[in-house]
């Protein structure tokens, strides 16, 4: 009579192998699908690193975007990174600080730096600008808390260089993301975007801390009346961020707590 195949075979060792193998398979899609974005890997120079890693860069793969955006395919079409920046080397391994050449904060390097996103706003479930001013809202209100519309803005040095004439929201999420300024003619022209992070709102005036008042004329422009890009964004937001350190001189020496 002869031996059944299963009746010697360890069919628990099996299972238990089958899910080794699969779960080993598992880790390698998902650290080959985590490599879609800033791979493959370069070095401070922006040449290709010596050491890729142990896993290879996947296989493109094309994403349609919605509300006719058109397609985006990675890791290939990723958007070029900036170059020729003004910064030198302070030692000569990868991983040390660069130092600004030039005025880091017009220049949009170090704490100002700013990634070159698409310059398209960004849309709402419905394909709309999520961030608008509220001013085109009439549905939406201050409900609570201090209106800053009519307020004086103080720079970091003291000086007043306008006041808030506006609010811009970011309409699904019900929430304000930037105050609009008006200058005055002595700091600059038209109006600028003020992320609201970087502001503070007091009873007599709105506080902005980080850039000095003969810094405002720079604040990056946004193109259109009733809404930014991903670009202007970025940049404004690096801008305003950037003033933290690169404001004056003072800021970027070493500080006692």
């Amino acid at each position: 009579m002869t031996e059944p195949f299963f009746g010697n075979f360890d069919l628990a060792s099996l299972t238990l192998w089958l899910f080794w193998i699969f779960f080993a398979l598992l880790i390698f899609y998902i650290q080959r699908e985590n490599m879609r974005e800033g791979y493959p890997l370069e070095d401070d120079d922006g040449k290709p690193s010596a050491n890729q890693g142990l896993f290879p860069v996947p296989d493109d793969k094309t994403f349609k975007l919605p509300h006719g955006r058109g397609d985006l395919t990675v890791p290939s079409g990723q958007t070029p990174e900036r170059a020729d920046l003004p910064l030198e080397k302070t030692a000569a391994g990868n991983g040390f600080p660069f130092a600004p050449t030039g005025d880091p904060m017009v220049d949009g390097v170090g704490p100002a730096s700013w990634a070159p996103r698409r310059d398209i706003p960004e849309l709402d479930g419905a394909g709309h600008p999520k961030i608008v001013p509220m001013a085109s809202k009439e549905q939406f209100h201050v409900a609570a808390g201090r209106d800053p519309r009519g307020l004086p803005v103080e720079a970091g040095d003291g000086a007043v260089v306008g006041k808030i004439v506006d609010m811009w929201l970011d309409e699904p999420e019900q929430m304000v993301r930037y105050l609009e300024l008006e200058l005055d003619p002595e700091f600059g022209t038209g109006k600028r975007l003020l992320p609201l992070t970087m502001a503070r709102i007091k009873s007599d005036r709105v506080k902005v801390r980080s850039i000095f008042g003969k810094h405002f004329a720079g604040v990056p422009l946004h193109a259109a009346a009733h809404q930014v890009t991903l670009l202007e964004e970025d940049k404004i937001c690096g801008y305003y961020a950037g003033g933290t350190l690169y404001a004056s001189a003072a800021r970027q020496e070493p500080q006692l707590g």
